[in-house]
């Protein structure tokens, strides 16, 4: 019999339903468990995860409930490179949630309670509807004629194409070996992607805002903002469970951390560079150091960016224009212990301090 070394053996396949698992709690485990797969969540091991199920239900919302009809005769207001900036960043976060949408599944099926696969589910729901979201922007704000360069730039732009082949293949290495090694390489890549790769985004439709232009297209992503904030919250709980269960390695993570922040970098200093009031180079680099000192800190582990420069944010002006409320005022802490409400019509703020 050959040797097979622990990170290099198969994740197991959950079956659909196990009559002979057990669902005892003391015996429940994220993974490698023996479920009957049965929901029943008034019995649960990780409490967290139904409180956070909640939070992502309340926050049910639906973008042609959100008025952009201003932004149609705003977009003919931005400079060429404004335009330039914003077809090309809806086309980057059309991709990252269109995959977000088919992995979510693979790395789903092996988890072994089921109130933790209930949020994933929810995760990959909301990620189709963020999807909805960025073709009624699409649909409704550019010209006919525009939409389809829109729908393919991610094909025509070799930086941005080169930027989601760098994403997906750690997602696709999984799906083809699917190996404990690569699995926890692929639940990393999630938390990259749902923690770094869709705020300098944000920030340039929250630069927009704040300029008085495009505020409908800034209030949907007040929401999905939000939606994303639950995945990170999501994912600050599964990695480090992860690290404490498979074999891997602190290094390999920064790697994986730093290889981000650079591909981040080089695609905002592309798409956006020194061209749009109020981003340029020099701040997407602390905000995304900053972002990445933050997401480490989360899961346990020591900030890669020692620099005092990152240890904060140089967008804090616009936080207001992620917030739902009138006031901008309103806060949220996303480890409460309690259930936060957040519906269409309430707000949540400090969303880069998660």
């Amino acid at each position: 019999m050959t040797y097979t070394p622990e990170k290099q053996q198969k994740m197991p396949v959950n079956p659909i339903f196990n009559p002979r698992g057990d669902d005892t709690i003391e015996n429940r485990t994220m993974w490698f468990g023996n479920t009957t797969n049965l929901m029943q969540l008034n019995d649960v091991r990780y409490s967290w995860a139904v409180g956070l199920y909640k939070q992502m239900r309340e926050n049910f919302w639906i973008p042609e409930k959100l008025d952009i009809t201003q932004d149609v005769t705003d977009y003919w207001n931005l400079t060429p490179e404004e335009r330039y900036a914003f077809d090309g960043i809806l086309s980057y976060l059309t991709f990252l949630d269109s995959i977000q949408t088919y992995n979510i599944p693979y790395l789903k099926n092996p988890i072994t309670a089921p109130e933790v696969t209930l949020c994933m589910t929810e995760q990959a729901s909301q990620e189709g509807l963020h999807n909805q979201s960025y073709q009624w922007m699409i649909e409704t704000i550019i010209p006919a004629e525009k939409r389809s360069s829109v729908y393919d730039f991610w094909r025509t732009d070799k930086i941005l194409l080169e930027r989601c082949e760098f994403i997906a293949s750690l997602y696709q290495k999984y799906v083809d070996n699917p190996t404990h090694e690569n699995y926890f390489i692929a639940l990393v890549a999630d938390y990259l992607l749902e923690g770094l790769y869709f705020y300098n985004g944000f920030i340039f439709f929250y630069n927009l805002a704040s300029r008085m232009l495009m505020p409908g297209s800034a209030d949907i992503f007040k929401m999905i903002n939000r939606d994303e904030l639950s995945h990170v919250r999501l994912f600050q709980r599964l990695v480090p469970e992860a690290m404490s269960t498979f074999t891997h390695s602190v290094e390999q993570i920064y790697e994986m951390f730093d290889n981000a922040v650079r591909y981040e970098c080089k695609w905002t200093n592309h798409i956006v560079g020194n061209q749009i009031l109020g981003i340029t180079e020099a701040s997407t680099e602390q905000y995304t150091k900053y972002l990445a000192n933050i997401r480490l800190r989360a899961i346990g582990l020591e900030p890669l960016y020692k620099e005092d420069k990152f240890t904060k944010s140089p967008y804090t002006h616009l936080e207001k224009f992620a917030d739902t409320k009138a006031d901008g005022n309103t806060k949220a802490n996303f480890f409460e212990s309690g259930v936060t409400s957040y519906v269409m019509s309430s707000g949540l703020g400090g969303w880069d301090e998660i």
